[in-house]
């Protein structure tokens, strides 16, 4: 059966999108953050959970990118946002089983980037992620103690298979107990299932490395006043941080001085 989705955006606010409905069920993560509406670029990140637009890094500098803390506007049918090396525009429609967002970004040939849909789903504990099995699973240093060895020292990240990279479960979010993960599966699509619904999420592009990163937060961030929040979130890129992209890693502006892809999501991901 085809369950539409319908999309709700803010382009004053970063392009964010503030609600993915589908048949009653809303699938964003959303908190109040009022020091939303006075943010500049290069500000700390302020998370007001929803789907943000996080061009050019997620970690690192600046903090979760260019493009959410800058006013997006309207031009034809396309988002524009105009960052500070770069031009991110993206048309969004609906389909008959979801919805589809094309994005373009401009830059001069061979500016990196790492892009990430940043979306914060709010789910319940018996929620599962599914992908591929196996796939090249990193872990990132807050992970440490909850893996089944040492964690080796400088080290960026380490790595291991999907969906128990290192002895830890990733697909199964279960209740609050004070962590907070992230990781980056080495995958183009995935399927988020809370008891009867479904959400797939999927990435389609050409040349440019893809993943889906996991942030997974069972009331262990931030500190001093940690909440849940659970992203699940298709990129371009490999790596949270642009710093620490190795050959590979991010992706990459070619001599054309653009990059394209699409976001495709729908309501029944056709798994069992």
């Amino acid at each position: 059966m085809t369950v539409p989705l319908e999309v709700v955006t803010d382009l004053a606010h970063g392009g964010r999108w503030t609600s993915l409905r589908s048949a009653g069920r809303e699938w964003l993560w959303r908190r109040e953050t009022p020091e939303r509406d006075t943010v500049e670029p290069g500000d700390p990140f302020v998370d007001a959970g929803g789907l943000e637009e996080c061009v050019p890094t997620v970690r690192g500098i600046p903090d979760h990118g260019d493009a959410w803390s800058r006013a997006w506007t309207r031009v034809a049918d396309r988002d524009v946002c105009h960052g500070d090396r770069f031009t991110l525009s993206r048309v969004i429609r609906r389909t008959a089983d979801g919805v589809e967002a094309d994005y373009v970004l401009t830059a001069d040939p061979g500016f990196r980037f790492v892009w990430a849909a940043h979306a914060l789903l709010d789910l319940s504990e018996r929620a599962t992620v599914r992908t591929r099995h196996p796939a090249t699973t990193r872990l990132y240093p807050e992970a440490a103690p909850l893996l089944d060895r040492p964690w080796p020292p400088g080290a960026a990240w380490v790595e291991g298979d999907w969906p128990a990279p290192c002895g830890l479960p990733l697909d199964r979010l279960g209740p609050d107990d004070g962590t907070a993960v992230g990781a980056v599966v080495d995958a183009s699509r995935c399927c988020v299932h809370d008891d009867s619904d479904r959400l797939s999420l999927a990435l389609h592009t050409d040349g440019q490395p893809t993943s889906i990163a996991l942030w997974r937060n069972l009331g262990g961030f931030p500190a001093g006043n940690p909440y849940r929040s659970t992203g699940v979130e298709p990129m371009l890129g490999r790596v949270f941080d642009l710093a620490e992209a190795g050959p590979g890693d991010a992706a990459r502006v070619p001599a054309s001085g653009e990059v394209r892809w699409r976001l495709a999501l729908t309501a029944d991901c056709g798994c069992s």
